[in-house]
């Protein structure tokens, strides 16, 4: 059994094309003995933003706090706030972007192999 805390995990800048603003912190994955999902939680400082990109697995998502929207295939934005659940089905183009003043987090849960 593993309990751990949000402010005691590590934080990275994330480093890619078409980011940015955004750090992220790994939870709980393969590292700790998770065999089969992934929990990452990013903070997307406002003005911030993923690529507009896709990938071949699923992600569940949950907002912890602000606000956004979680842009899709053909650019329309869809809202995304504190207490809010999305999900991200293989291939789909998405984007995340924060539009709110402060940071956006959520947790992002995905297959470990996809860590």
């Amino acid at each position: 059994m593993i309990i751990r805390k949000l402010d005691t995990v590590p934080t990275s800048p994330v480093d890619m094309d078409g980011v940015k603003d955004i750090t992220k912190q790994l939870v709980l994955g393969r590292a700790d003995g998770v065999p089969n999902f992934s929990f990452r939680v990013f903070t997307v400082a406002p003005g911030g933003h993923s690529p507009h990109h896709n990938h071949e697995t699923e992600h569940l998502n949950y907002v912890i706090s602000g606000k956004g929207a979680l842009v899709d295939g053909a650019g329309r934005l869809n809202p995304i706030a504190t207490g809010d659940f999305a999900f991200v089905a293989p291939g789909d183009v998405h984007q995340f972007r924060n539009t709110g003043e402060e940071p956006l987090v959520f947790i992002c849960a995905v297959p470990s192999a996809y860590e």
